[in-house]
């Protein structure tokens, strides 16, 4: 039989909420043993095995950790995960439990300050996302034992049964007591910037995504003269580190009271280097796009070329140069577009030889080419390339001095060397 929870003024109705959570957590047992089963080996054993080690060393939290990011998250060949296998194959589930199964597909990973504590819940921070939470485990309040207001969490919530009711924990919880401050927002910032999907749950942050994006952009046009360069690696580091100092000094001269006692990145700490698969090409290109962000590609400069001059799409290094372009997951058709857009009266000659059609043409097939080679790019709306933190957390990264919006950038797509 389904249980559902009942609302109230104060939130979910008490006892049937316990039932939920009860009923939540026999659900969730019957899907980690499914995931578990010799069905799905082929997938799970490598995993854990990879976090394992040579030394097949593997703790506790770090396995169920591995197993609730493999049953809810992991993609099978077929582009289905673990839980929408069980979903499909549970013929005796309601049409209830489905709606809440198939609400754990979209968990809340984060690092979370400890609000408070409210009976068997805990209001808890994503300093991600900067959205609270009131969330309950399915092992009940002992879980919070030992946990208190100001420490902080890092572990994955699912919807009890909406994104806007309460949640429940999923998977491994790590407990960081309040001395841990500084440290545990390092680590949250990092997150920011690598996963931004995670700090755009919060629509705010989009907004304010794009804006400060579109200030960002607006200044590096202004400093470099333009929102695309090609440049051989040493210059183009040294000319993003000359920006980002300028940025930083115009930002202290701004605000000079949020600066005030700390150490701030000079000339024997540059805040950009190149990746090596980059600093190994002749030429680098650097486009600064109002959609897609800063990106670095690796010998663009060439790539150039062969769009100026298409006699050289004779040639096989420029053919594979393209090939690879239009080929890898890490590139977005951000830079062939604009390559197209500059030479509209080559680009058909490049692509009829690359693609041994005589037909071809920019205009009429461009757009379906790079949407049949990069279906991941047009599979979700597109989010601004810096993200932005919350108060708290900039608060905590500066160890209690700063009181502001503070931004991390995304990590830029890289054109990786032939």
């Amino acid at each position: 039989m389904a249980i559902t929870a009942h609302e109230t003024d104060h939130g979910t109705d008490d006892r049937s909420l316990v039932e939920l959570i009860e009923h939540c957590a026999e659900l969730k047992g019957d899907l980690v043993a499914f995931a578990q089963s010799s069905r799905f080996d082929r997938w799970l054993t490598p995993l854990l095995l990879e976090a394992a080690g040579p030394e097949r060393r593997l703790d506790e939290a770090e396995a169920i950790r591995i197993i609730d990011h493999f049953v809810l998250r992991y993609r099978l060949p077929d582009g289905a995960t673990v839980l929408d296998r069980f979903v499909a194959g549970r013929r005796d589930l309601n049409e209830a439990d489905r709606q809440v199964l198939l609400g754990w597909r979209d968990p809340v990973e984060g690092i979370f300050e400890i609000r408070r504590k409210e009976g068997a819940a805990v209001v808890l921070l994503n300093l991600v996302d900067d959205l609270e939470y009131r969330v309950y485990s399915n092992v009940g309040p002992a879980a919070f034992r030992g946990v208190s207001k100001g420490g902080f969490l890092l572990t994955c919530l699912v919807p009890l049964l909406t994104a806007d009711g309460p949640w429940l924990i999923s998977g491994a919880m790590e407990h960081y007591p309040k001395s841990s401050a500084t440290a545990v927002a390092q680590a949250a910032v990092q997150l920011a910037a690598g996963r931004p999907e995670l700090v755009f749950r919060n629509p705010e942050k989009i907004e304010q995504g794009w804006q400060q994006m579109r200030e960002d952009r607006a200044a590096f046009v202004e400093f470099c003269g333009g929102d695309e360069l090609v440049l051989p690696p040493a210059e183009a580091a040294d000319l993003l580190n000359s920006y980002y100092r300028h940025r930083q000094q115009a930002t202290v001269a701004a605000h000079p009271d949020r600066a005030r006692g700390r150490r701030l990145p000079g000339l024997d700490f540059p805040a950009f280097q190149l990746p090596h698969d980059l600093a190994d090409s002749d030429t680098i290109g650097v486009i600064y796009d109002e959609v897609d962000g800063m990106n670095f590609y690796a010998d663009y400069g060439m790539l150039r070329d062969l769009f100026a001059d298409p006699a050289l799409a004779g040639r096989r290094q420029y053919q594979d140069l393209l090939r690879t372009y239009l080929r890898e997951d890490s590139i977005a058709p951000l830079p062939i577009r604009r390559l197209a857009a500059a030479h509209p009266e080559t680009v058909d000659a490049v692509f009829r030889k690359l693609l041994r059609k005589p037909g071809f043409t920019w205009a009429e097939h461009g757009e379906e080419l790079l949407r049949r080679r990069k279906p991941w790019y047009y599979a979700h709306e597109p989010r601004p390339g810096v993200s932005v933190i919350g108060e708290r957390l900039g608060e905590l990264a500066a160890g209690g001095r700063q009181r502001q919006l503070t931004k991390a950038r995304r990590l830029p797509r890289q054109a990786k060397r032939l």
